[in-house]
């Protein structure tokens, strides 16, 4: 689901002062793991990442020092890479670029060396939880690693790159291995690394937040992770997009998690020296059992949600739960969305390796508000277009299937989406399930054309397939109705609710 991104900046002002429900503040005893003995782990996941007391935003954000990927990232393309970041205490940076042919990352194609400056600028007033920033380029070097990327490459650049550009890198058989052959100077006035669809705008927002480990385990009891601006699922637009979420995030190279094989592997890397990662694995697709979010997530034109899916593998279908929020820290709920559909068996996909391709069929679909906001644009919805108008209260969910769907939140149904998913596992021998990422412009892949090429951040599997179809699942957060009495002052006055009215214009939602 993503909003026109003015009315969601609406339902942020609107929804600021709303205290949420402690979850930390429940009566019961815990077990080693910090699991209450009446919740199921499911549960717990969802509790755990909504626990503010274990993470904090550092603002303004604190980038000195030297930040890596722990993991073989996957862009929109698909493009494979690793990334690794130094700043300075002048401002300065540099940062190096692994580009592979292979979604390990065991076969590098070329390395990009890239310098700049950057200057941290005012809160941003789209993106809630993150800064703002300016940089500027000095250098951007590259290096090849491969005869074959080399040819690729300045095909690419004959073919689209301005004056200047043509002759610079020479023909494949004059190729010298750990060469640095200058695609950006800021001195010279040159700049040819349009062909290659780079762009650095990811340092246009940034956020950095630290994770406290409550209990006892190896390694860091603090975690310090930097979120970059996300890239535009649309490679024409890369260019000229400025990001309104993220990107998978580096962790720092002092404070980072444990086990994490690939970063010493990326930290002590350079151009000459691209990090050959750890063969991992590729898992059979088998879907099955309960999933659910690994933290608060964030979509471009800022949406804030949590996921919980359930697979049921003997029949193909799944049920999902769509908790959406005002905050980035998921703590201020807006509304949930419960979808039920089917699902086919999916193939292998021939465009991003390691993928599986699906196709999901979306027939079913409830809606609960959270807020008073969200209530009060569904009771003034038109009558027909979401459930029964006028009748919407509080936390009271409804089943929108009978109106095709709901209309002020973009919902249609029934509705068909072309996806990719894949399967791995972590050090800590968890599942993890990667979905394909959302197109950036907030439309949905319901043609085979706009089938996603990158993934988002990955689901936990936290049950085996129950025997029955879910009930809710509860978690830490509740309407307003049964938040703290300091709620009252947050109530939504009668020209907020007037101007929301007038915004009755669609959220796209999409499924997964």
């Amino acid at each position: 689901m993503v909003p026109r991104l003015w009315l969601l900046i609406f339902l942020g002002v609107g929804t600021s002062g709303i205290q949420h429900w402690d979850g930390s503040a429940l009566q019961g005893q815990r077990n080693s793991s910090g699991r209450l003995h009446w919740e199921s782990q499911c549960q717990y996941q969802l509790r755990h990442l909504q626990d503010g007391a274990r993470i904090t935003a550092m603002l303004p954000p604190r980038l000195e020092g030297h930040w890596i990927s722990t993991s073989c990232e996957v862009r929109p393309g698909p493009e494979f890479l690793t990334r690794s970041y130094m700043f300075f205490s002048n401002r300065l940076f540099k940062a190096y670029q692994f580009y592979y042919q292979d979604p390990s990352c065991r076969e590098p194609l070329y390395s990009l060396l890239i310098k700049g400056k950057i200057r941290l600028r005012q809160t941003s007033w789209i993106t809630r939880g993150a800064t703002e920033a300016n940089y500027h380029l000095h250098k951007v070097g590259i290096v090849f690693h491969s005869q074959s990327a080399i040819l690729e490459i300045a095909e690419r650049i004959n073919q689209t790159s301005g004056r200047g550009c043509g002759k610079l890198l020479p023909p494949g058989r004059s190729w010298t291995p750990g060469t640095v052959y200058e695609l950006l100077s800021a001195k010279a006035e040159r700049d040819c690394t349009g062909a290659l669809g780079f762009a650095m705008h990811e340092l246009s927002l940034i956020r950095v937040e630290r994770h406290y480990k409550l209990q006892q385990m190896p390694g860091n009891r603090v975690v310090e992770e930097l979120y970059l601006g996300d890239i535009h699922t649309e490679w024409s637009e890369r260019l000229h997009y400025r990001p309104t979420g993220y990107q998978h995030p580096l962790q720092s190279a002092m404070h980072h998690s444990h086990p994490c094989p690939a970063c010493g592997i990326i930290y002590r890397s350079d151009e000459h020296h691209p990090p050959i990662l750890p063969h991992k694995a590729m898992l059979p697709l088998r879907l099955s059992g309960r999933w659910v979010s690994m933290r608060c997530e964030v979509r471009p034109a800022v949406l804030f949600l949590t996921r919980f899916f359930t697979f049921h593998g003997n029949n193909r279908t799944w049920e999902g739960y769509y908790h959406h929020y005002s905050d980035p820290a998921c703590r201020q709920p807006t509304f949930t969305v419960y979808a039920f559909g089917h699902y086919n068996k999916g193939t292998l996909s021939t465009k991003v390796r390691g993928g599986s391709e699906l196709t999901f069929r979306v027939t079913q679909a409830r809606v609960t508000p959270m807020d008073q906001v969200t209530v009060a644009m569904l009771n003034f919805s038109q009558p027909g277009s979401c459930g029964d108008a006028g009748s919407w209260s509080l936390g009271t969910e409804q089943d929108v299937t009978p109106t095709n769907g709901c209309l002020p939140l973009g919902i249609q149904l029934p509705h068909v989406e072309f996806e990719l998913f894949k399967i791995e596992q972590d050090m800590k021998g968890q599942s993890l399930l990667f979905i394909g990422e959302r197109p950036t412009d907030g439309s949905n892949p319901d043609i085979p054309e706009k089938r996603p090429t990158s993934y988002q951040a990955p689901l936990v599997q936290c049950a085996g397939a129950p025997a029955v179809f879910s009930r809710p699942l509860h978690h830490s957060h509740q309407p307003e109705k049964y938040r703290s009495s300091r709620n009252r002052a947050s109530k939504v006055h009668s020209t907020g609710i007037l101007l929301l009215i007038v915004a009755l214009t669609s959220l796209r939602w999409g499924l997964n």
